[in-house]
């Protein structure tokens, strides 16, 4: 168990932090400008998992199209999904769009005050609700993303893979130790700074850091061992072909996959589990007009699972029945659907 660090420690700690934010920290990201807690929850959902450099378009359109939680809440799930489309993790959006409306229906659109509180919605966890205290309300807060989580566990060396319970504990304790009561946002924000911009998961700027003459890892000679990578398991392979119907006027069949699961309500070609249960639904599909091509396949991968994506493309000369979730759309796509990456990909190709 981590020693816990003393009242002159932490004093140092908070310090070295800030002053090297005055000079380094970054102030010109688009959340950084008005910073209230609809925007810092916006963001800090998007940036989980997720790089400053991928999210910031998806921010800006994002708040453009929906300015407060009051716009968001009243949206169409598909506008939302569609503005989400190649950002990955989509459940995100999805529970963005639930605590939107519980936002509004309970509270008027005004976001409670307390981490307690915020952590209680859906897809509020603990930190991203630590950073819309301590960002947009400047009061003390702590939070542990991905980057602070590296620049403590390196600076006291803790052992253990974060996800562990205990290792999460510790970490959290130490999070929750240094937050100060003053200059609340600047700290959050430069914890969060040093951890993307100097204390990184690979080639880390010790020579820059303002805690390094104080960092475990670094006077150990192996800040990269921290924090430990989660124990590495393979991953699973998963085959599937998917049918791309298409019509003389160039449209597309879509299916909307259920709300909950994998690519939740999101639009994707219909899917088969063997090349065989395709072949079956292909027999039994009128006005064929062309034998089914088969592309070449392609992977994409999951964080638990690698899935191998058969495509299919047959021609036919009219429109068949469809089922309620179905939808003939043209591959340039007019209208805002939530879509699964490969889906945007494969629609790509079948305009050119």
């Amino acid at each position: 168990m981590t020693e816990q660090p003393t009242a002159t420690q932490i004093q140092q700690f908070q310090r070295a932090v800030l002053d090297w934010y005055d000079r380094h920290g970054r102030t010109n990201l688009p959340w950084q400008q008005e910073q209230t807690p609809y925007r810092v929850w916006v963001s800090e959902t998007m940036l989980q998992q997720t790089q400053v450099a991928t999210v910031i378009p998806y921010f800006q359109r994002f708040t453009t199209r929906f300015p407060t939680v009051h716009e968001l809440a009243a949206a169409p799930e598909d506008d939302v999904l569609h503005l989400w489309t190649g950002l990955g993790y989509y459940a995100r959006a999805r529970n963005l769009h639930r605590c939107a409306r519980e936002v509004v229906s309970r509270f008027d659109g005004s976001f409670p005050t307390t981490v307690e509180a915020l952590a209680e919605l859906p897809g509020i966890g603990r930190s991203t609700a630590g950073a819309i205290v301590s960002l947009a309300q400047d009061r003390p807060a702590a939070i542990l993303d991905g980057n602070v989580k590296r620049v403590l566990a390196r600076y006291h060396a803790v052992s253990g893979w974060p996800g562990r319970t205990a290792t999460a504990r510790e970490l959290w304790a130490l999070a929750e130790a240094y937050s100060p009561a003053q200059r609340c946002r600047d700290y959050t924000q430069a914890m969060m700074d040093l951890g993307a911009t100097l204390c990184t998961r690979r080639n880390p700027d010790c020579g820059h850091c303002p805690l390094a003459a104080d960092c475990r890892a670094h006077h150990l000679g192996a800040p990269e061992r921290y924090p430990e990578p989660k124990p590495k398991k393979q991953k699973p392979e998963k085959p599937t072909w998917w049918l791309l119907l298409q019509l003389p006027d160039q449209r597309c069949l879509l299916h909307r996959r259920p709300p909950s699961g994998l690519w939740g309500g999101l639009y994707c070609f219909p899917e088969f589990d063997s090349a065989e249960a395709l072949q079956q639904r292909l027999q039994e599909l009128p006005g064929a007009v062309s034998a089914p091509d088969y592309w070449l396949p392609f992977r994409h991968t999951f964080t638990h699972f690698h899935l191998d994506i058969h495509p299919v493309h047959v021609r036919l000369s009219s429109p068949h029945s469809v089922q309620e979730r179905d939808r003939w759309v043209q591959p340039a796509l007019d209208e805002a659907l939530g879509l699964a990456a490969p889906t945007r990909l494969l629609l790509d190709k079948l305009t050119l």
